[in-house]
């Protein structure tokens, strides 16, 4: 496992490079056949191949994740594949390409595989656009969905998830001279630090809501009255009834000052996953590992998606460790052969009842 964990951290693969990205999903198609058997069909898109197979027979449960990753090309570089003390370190090594080993090595140690599909996507972290009709296609034929995100924190399942989004915030005002004549502008950042605060009144925390300005820029130069100011705001919430309440109150901005405009732009992309996504398909993990733990968390993933559409999901069957999307992302190397094989259990209750391979 080690062995193809390198190999995949040390072919960088950030999202919307798609020499990069493509790279990666040869690598990962060419493992894949390696590990099962069978063809490969690497779909293309405009942001790189999403990588798809089948172990054949009628669709039974559907592995979910995504090849590619958050780091600038370089970061390799700074951060090579290392194994010290027990812990693996390197770019990716933790979200989400622990989670792509593990599956591959526990589906191997399984003595049929029809049934199962893999599909590892090209655009996870940039929103899926060019992945969700096919993740929800295949979702929907497959009637069971694994994700290979991450666990949460110390080995926990996630049995469900917050839905997300981004909103960009624009507002045009007029430039003037801000010391001879700044009566004659009109300040998109006066304007903007209105908004800021009107925005933030839209969160819900006794409900799970979370509302929140996360980048402002305004101004050209210190002398001049800005004329333009932009916020982007992060979203997220447990329902469907919070999503449209934060949609309508975003789409219903409206300027302090008339002489300016606001342009409003982004949704909340990913729907909730709701904790009775899981219900039918956590049983199944307590009884490969008893005890494990299973919660929601804040984050989003393509689960959303496959949830919103009936599908029941389970999320976080990948990686243990820490640090996604940081310098200090890693992964714990002892826990690896137990997530091998909690997927493979789990995929062999789905697949073959009567067959319940030990842990």
């Amino acid at each position: 496992m080690l062995d193809d964990l390198k190999v995949l951290v040390e072919i960088e693969s950030p999202s919307l490079d798609v020499e990069a990205v493509t790279t990666s999903a040869n690598a990962v198609g060419a493992m894949i056949e390696r590990h099962l058997g069978g063809d490969v069909r690497l779909v293309d898109s405009p942001v790189g191949p999403h990588v798809h197979w089948s172990g054949g027979g009628e669709p039974k449960v559907l592995l979910l994740g995504h090849h590619d990753t958050v780091f600038p090309i370089g970061t390799l570089a700074e951060r090579p594949f290392r194994v010290e003390d027990g812990i693996a370190t390197g770019p990716g090594v933790f979200d989400m390409l622990g989670g792509i080993v593990q599956a591959l090595h526990g589906l191997a140690a399984l003595d049929d595989l029809s049934g199962v599909e893999i599909l590892l996507s090209a655009d996870e972290e940039v929103g899926s656009l060019h992945s969700r009709d096919l993740i929800e296609a295949r979702a929907a034929a497959c009637g069971n969905v694994l994700v290979l995100e991450p666990s949460a924190d110390g080995g926990a399942l996630k049995t469900g998830r917050k839905g997300c989004g981004t909103f960009d915030v624009v507002i045009s005002g007029r430039a003037a001279h801000a010391g001879l004549e700044p009566e004659k502008g009109v300040n998109a950042l006066v304007e903007a630090a209105h908004q800021v605060l009107a925005i933030a009144t839209f969160a819900r925390p006794e409900v799970g809501t979370t509302v929140t300005p996360t980048v402002a820029s305004a101004g050209t130069a210190d002398n001049v009255v800005p004329a333009q100011a932009r916020i982007r705001v992060d979203v997220r919430v447990e329902s469907a009834d919070e999503k449209e309440r934060v949609e309508a109150a975003m789409a219903a901005l409206r300027p302090v000052d008339p002489a300016s405009t606001i342009e409003v732009n982004g949704s909340i992309s990913r729907p909730p996953m709701p904790e009775s996504a899981s219900a039918t398909l956590f049983p199944l993990a307590s009884r490969a590992v008893p005890g494990i733990a299973g919660y929601a968390v804040g984050g989003g993933s393509d689960g959303n998606f496959t949830a919103a559409i009936g599908v029941p999901t389970l999320d976080g069957l990948g990686a243990v460790g820490g640090g996604a999307h940081a310098d200090s992302e890693h992964l714990v190397v002892a826990t690896m052969p137990a997530r091998a094989a909690l997927v493979a259990n789990v995929v062999a209750q789905l697949t073959h009842p009567s067959s319940t391979p030990g842990v």
